[in-house]
């Protein structure tokens, strides 16, 4: 289907000397913010590097923007990648020797689209981190960092944005400040959400939900 954005079916992944873990197939529609809940050690993080291509599943296929991942490898997948998807790790994961702008501008590079500093400082600004533009991520908040990694995954308008438990260490106010910057910024830039975690607070603002 044309709205289709990502999409996987009879996905499993053995660990080697390890349990075998098997999937739900995934269906999301453009626009359709979904959510993977589930307890620790369900392995909603591996599920997540499956639908990405991060890692290869045991069975299985993933479909995103109805291209197949696994039928991709190397510099052909890592760009494929760069370009239609954003991820939020539970960790920033940010340069440490880049600023703030040049870690996202490396994220336009990796992507083969022209650097932008234009959009860079305007998404600064509306993530309230205008004055951090040109400083080092070792000054930064931790949630300071959390937004420096949101907009380096959502600068390049990724078809499907992907956030890795975002509000597990939050208070109540913090998870809904976050959950509502993640919708607005996804509605904004044309991106549709899945987030992965064990935080049943937030069920109640997803239609679509996937139980590991």
């Amino acid at each position: 289907m044309a709205d289709t954005i990502l999409s996987s079916v009879r996905l499993s992944y053995q660990y080697p000397q390890g349990v075998k873990l098997e999937f739900p197939d995934i269906h999301i529609a453009k626009n359709q913010h979904s959510l993977l809940l589930g307890d620790s050690g369900t392995g909603k993080t591996t599920l997540l590097h499956l639908l990405s291509g991060l890692s290869k599943p045991t069975t299985g296929e993933v479909h995103l923007m109805n291209d197949s991942l696994y039928t991709m490898s190397g510099a052909t997948l890592d760009a494929f990648r760069a370009k239609n998807l954003g991820f939020i790790f539970q960790e920033a994961h940010l340069l440490r020797n880049l600023t703030v702008t040049e870690n996202i501008k490396l994220a336009q590079r990796l992507a083969k689209n022209p650097v932008n500093e234009q959009t860079i400082a305007e998404l600064l600004d509306y993530l309230q981190l205008k004055d951090k533009a040109h400083v080092l991520p070792n000054q930064l908040s931790r949630g300071q960092k959390q937004r420096v990694a949101i907009a380096r995954a959502i600068i390049n308008r990724p078809g499907l944005l992907l956030a890795d438990e975002p509000t597990a260490s939050l208070d109540d106010k913090n998870t809904d400040l976050v959950l509502q910057l993640l919708f607005n910024i996804a509605s904004n830039f044309g991106s549709t959400l899945l987030i992965a975690t064990h935080d049943k607070r937030i069920k109640d603002h997803f239609t679509n939900s996937y139980q590991l």
